[in-house]
């Protein structure tokens, strides 16, 4: 989790924060938590990102990407290089043909270099608190992923423990639960 935070880093920092991240449902992207909320998906959240993961069992649903990969693995990996550099200059050649030279009939048959646009969102120096809606019960996740509210205790999630989460009610005694902007889940909390 560590090291893919570290690279996001770099890369948000380089090029601007996106507006959403589609993943597949593994780690460190998801996990068995509420909402299948990661400490990197949390951290994404935090940066007003959006986790988009797809439905487990579907990788059709990230069909774009996964015919990436088999071009990348085809072009590089099959046979692997006898050494990491050589390897490498594989992957930077690969690169360079798919996002400089080569047309995409996705894009109307341009290269991803001619329509990419670096995001106007910026990597922030530091992550500001959330502001929730007046008309929200807010409440901290304890340490051990609970809050307490109208007089009961309800188990949410330890990996936004120390965060704040905000209870919106949509019905009699029915409130949906954000972290942020991002809705995790759905109590019925009756008196």
């Amino acid at each position: 989790g560590q090291k893919t935070k570290a690279h996001f880093l770099r890369l948000f920092h380089e090029y601007g924060l996106p507006l959403r991240i589609r993943t597949d449902n593994g780690v460190p992207f998801a996990s068995n938590a509420l909402a299948r909320l990661s400490s990197l998906s949390v951290w994404f959240i935090k940066l007003g990102i959006c986790p988009e993961l797809i439905e487990p069992g579907h990788p059709e649903q990230n069909g774009i990407h996964e015919r990436m990969h088999r071009t990348l693995k085809q072009d590089t990996a099959r046979p692997p290089s006898r050494t990491m550099r050589q390897q490498q200059r594989r992957f930077d050649v690969f690169r360079e043909e798919f996002n400089e030279e080569r047309p995409h009939e996705a894009l109307a048959m341009k290269r991803p270099a001619e329509i990419y646009r670096p995001s106007r969102r910026g990597m922030p120096r530091r992550i500001g608190s959330y502001d929730y809606p007046l008309h929200a019960l807010v409440r901290r996740v304890s340490r051990c992923g609970t809050i307490r509210v109208l007089g009961k205790q309800l188990f949410v999630s330890q990996t936004i423990n120390d965060e704040y989460v905000a209870l919106e009610e949509i019905d009699e005694g029915m409130y949906d639960l954000y972290f942020c902007f991002y809705l995790i889940g759905r109590y019925e909390l009756k008196l």
